[in-house]
């Protein structure tokens, strides 16, 4: 451990873990808190809850906002368990002289937001800083869902299991670097900030026999596969072919040393599916406007435990590592 926090610390890999386990969890472990799931499952089964808190700049990109990341990200953690999300707090920090004409967009977006989930806010609270106490605004959400699908759990995944992504991964992070640096492109290239309660629902309702789930965020791909290795005490095989990748983010990728496998994203999930209905998971997610890329990338296996194997289309295989260092703060 560093004797100060760093920037790093925040990067949802190597470092963020070290700090998670190291001072949170050393504090708060208990029997919820230690299956490191994106939402606690409390009350018997019957209810998800989670929250996370929101520091992204700039605050308006192309695709999404601040306001629609904050009702994303946590809805998204609570249908990740397969649980419905209903109720949300909503906590904000604003520094003095923060326009209101801002402040009212972004609380729409989170209005637009809150209706795709059928979820209400229900409580909260209001700061205003001095000038200088906060870049802007920060915002906070919790949340509580109905679990609709019980047994859902990234300690459970095996070799009966297929790993399933289900659109082009990196959007957001690619989005963010190009909104902050103000790079100009000629593309469509936004953030894939989108709720996905509705495609986790087409699942459940089609009875899709999913073992676990989870949103791509902070750390991208690579910190959700390299999890569950550890998590499930499995090795995970991925096709790198396999996984899809827009042209726009390749080339951010190509031009900066950026993995696309590492970038967040917001409207991403990986999924851990029964092989007998992998296939027929991806043609429903395939249903879904912004899911044309859904595809299976890997498989599960006992070759490397813990660990997560890249396979090149040139017959090469090398370790998918968890991110490291610092890639791009205040991402979400």
């Amino acid at each position: 451990m560093t004797k100060t926090v760093t920037l790093a610390q925040g990067n949802g890999g190597e470092e963020n873990n070290e700090l998670i386990s190291k001072v949170f969890y050393k504090a708060f472990n208990n029997e919820i808190l230690a299956k490191s799931e994106d939402a606690a499952i409390i009350h018997d089964g019957e209810l998800a809850f989670s929250t996370d808190s929101f520091t992204v700049s700039p605050l308006f990109f192309a695709g999404a906002d601040i306001g629609k990341l904050a009702v994303c990200g946590t809805c998204n953690d609570l249908a990740m368990m397969g649980a419905k999300p209903k109720y949300l707090t909503c906590s904000v920090i604003i520094e003095e002289g923060f326009a209101t004409r801002d402040l009212e967009k972004i609380v729409r977006s989170m209005k637009k937001e809150l209706e795709v989930n059928g979820a209400l806010v229900v409580s909260g609270d209001t700061k205003v800083v001095p000038r200088g106490s906060v870049d802007k605004i920060f915002i906070n959400t919790s949340g509580i869902g109905e679990v609709i699908k019980k047994g859902i759990s990234s300690n459970n995944i095996t070799m009966e299991d297929l790993v399933i992504v289900n659109r082009d991964i990196g959007c957001h992070g690619a989005a963010i670097f190009v909104a902050r640096e103000g790079i100009e492109m000629k593309s469509s290239l936004e953030s894939d900030c989108e709720s996905l309660y509705p495609q986790v629902k087409a699942l459940l309702d089609a009875n899709i026999n999913i073992t676990a789930m989870r949103d791509a965020t902070r750390g991208g791909v690579s910190a959700v596969l390299n999890e569950w290795a550890k998590q499930s005490n499995i090795c995970i095989e991925v096709e790198e072919e396999s996984i899809p990748v827009s042209d726009e983010v390749k080339g951010i990728c190509e031009m900066l040393g950026f993995e696309a496998t590492a970038l967040a994203n917001e409207g991403t999930f990986v999924l851990a599916v029964k092989k007998e209905d992998a296939q027929r998971a991806v043609e429903i997610l395939k249903g879904f406007e912004n899911c044309q890329r859904a595809t299976i990338i890997g498989k599960v296996s006992d070759t490397h435990m813990q660990r997560v194997i890249l396979k090149s289309s040139w017959g090469t295989s090398r370790f998918l590592e968890t991110p490291s260092g610092e890639l791009l703060p205040r991402i979400c």
